[in-house]
C-alpha cells in the first residue's frame, strides 16, 4: 500500500501542467520569481582595519540587492546593528544600532560611535577615541523585512605585547587579578592573534600566561631545554584552557601608543620608590606604568641605559639600540627586578599626559 502511495506521489509530481490550469500554473511562476528575487548582500570593502589607541577608524560596510542597484527595496525599514564578536564566539557585545532617524549606542561605545552614512547603502561605523578594548571583530548586520545579511571586519591596533608578574612572582595570577594587573599597567590583556604577532616579532618567553579567551600559552623562538625540550619546534605552546578562579600564571598584555610623553627624570640623586612618586609628581607627571615603558620602547625607540622605578615597584630600563653594558645582544626592556623599595636606590621614568 506504501509503494502504491509513493508512486502515486511521484506521477504527481512529474506531470505536465494542464492546459486549464494556466492561472494556477502563472502564480507559481509569480511565487518562484518571489522567492529568487532581489536578495540583501551585505559586504565588507576590507575585512581588517588598523588603527591606534586614541585615534578615528571606519569599519567598512555597504549593502545591495543581489539582482538591482539599488540600496533597498523601498517596502520595509532598513535596520543597522553592529555587535562585536567574543572570544567565545558564542556571545555578542551590543555597539550600535540604528533604524530610520532613531539610533543607539551601548557601554563604553556611547558617544563614540556613528553611522558614516555617505550614501543610502553605506552602513560603515566610525568610532572615535579608540581604547585599547576596542580591539577584536565586529559584525554589522543589515535587516530588511524577511531578508538580512551580515559581514565581519577585525579592528586591529598598533601596539605591543608584553610578559606580567607581580611582586609576589611567577604563577601568581588568576585570571581576573591577571586582567586587573595589565589595567593597572596600562594595558589590557592580550588576545592570541596579538600574541602569536608579537611571536612572529621575535617575542621569546618561557611562562605560561593567561590570555583574554581565557586560554594559557607562551612563545617559544628559541627551542631550549627548560621550555618544551630542544627538539621541539618555535610556536605558541597552548596549555590549553583553565579554572579562571584557582589556577594561577603570569599575564600577557597588550598597550598601544599613548597621549603624553614618557621621559627619564634628571634628578641630583638617586631616589627611593617613595622619592620616586613624589619627585615625579613635582615635575608635574606621575611615575610611569609597565605599558607605558614597553609602548615608548616598541613603538616611540626610546632609549636608556639607566634603570628606573616604576609604577608597579619594578625597576627597569628600555634599549632600543643594543651595546656593551647595556643589553649587548638584544633590543629590550630589561628587568632589575622589584627591589626593597625603602631602601634601594634607582633613577625614575615619569610620564606626563597631554591635555
Amino acid at each position: 500500500m506504501r509503494s502504491l502511495l509513493f508512486l502515486v506521489l511521484i506521477s504527481i509530481c512529474w506531470a505536465e501542467p494542464h492546459p486549464d490550469n494556466s492561472s494556477l500554473e502563472h502564480e507559481r511562476i509569480i511565487h518562484i520569481q518571489e522567492e529568487n528575487g532581489p536578495r540583501l548582500l551585505v559586504v565588507a570593502e576590507q575585512t581588517k582595519v588598523f588603527t591606534h589607541r586614541g585615534g578615528n577608524v571606519t569599519l567598512p560596510c555597504k549593502f545591495y540587492h543581489e539582482h538591482t542597484s539599488t540600496a533597498g527595496s523601498g517596502t520595509h525599514k532598513i535596520r543597522v546593528k553592529w555587535t562585536k564578536l567574543t572570544s567565545d564566539y558564542l556571545k555578542e557585545v551590543d555597539v550600535f544600532v540604528a533604524m530610520g532617524h532613531h539610533k543607539k549606542s551601548y557601554g563604553n561605545y556611547q558617544g563614540r560611535v556613528f553611522l558614516k552614512g555617505s550614501s543610502e547603502n553605506d552602513a560603515s561605523l566610525i568610532i572615535t577615541d579608540i581604547m585599547l578594548e576596542d580591539y577584536g571583530r565586529y559584525k554589522c548586520e543589515v535587516i530588511e523585512g524577511l531578508e538580512d545579511d551580515t559581514a565581519v571586519v577585525t579592528l586591529d591596533l598598533e601596539g605591543v605585547v608584553f610578559p606580567y608578574s607581580p611582586r609576589l612572582g611567577r604563577y601568581n595570577l588568576n585570571f581576573h587579578e591577571a586582567q586587573q594587573a595589565c589595567r593597572d599597567q596600562d594595558s589590557v590583556i592580550a588576545a592570541f592573534d596579538q600574541l602569536y604577532d608579537a611571536w612572529r616579532g621575535g617575542l621569546d618567553w618561557c611562562n605560561a600566561g593567561w590570555l583574554s579567551d581565557g586560554s594559557v600559552q607562551y612563545p617559544i623562538t628559541k627551542p631550549r631545554e627548560p621550555c618544551g625540550g630542544r627538539n621541539t619546534v618555535p610556536g605558541v605552546r597552548n596549555y590549553g584552557f583553565w579554572d579562571k578562579d584557582n589556577s594561577r600564571y603570569d599575564v600577557f598584555c597588550f598597550t598601544s601608543n599613548f597621549n603624553g610623553r614618557f621621559y627619564y627624570l634628571i634628578h641630583p640623586t638617586k631616589l627611593t620608590y617613595d622619592e620616586a612618586v613624589q619627585a615625579c609628581l613635582k615635575d608635574g607627571a606621575q611615575i610611569a606604568k609597565v605599558g607605558q615603558i614597553f609602548a615608548a620602547w616598541k613603538l616611540l625607540g626610546y632609549d636608556r641605559c639607566d634603570a628606573g622605578w616604576l609604577a608597579d615597584g619594578s625597576v627597569r630600563y628600555p634599549i632600543s639600540r643594543p651595546r656593551k653594558r647595556c643589553s649587548p645582544n638584544e633590543a629590550a626592556v630589561r628587568f632589575v627586578g622589584f627591589p626593597d623599595k625603602k631602601h634601594k636606590l634607582y633613577g625614575v621614568y615619569c610620564f606626563r599626559a597631554h591635555n
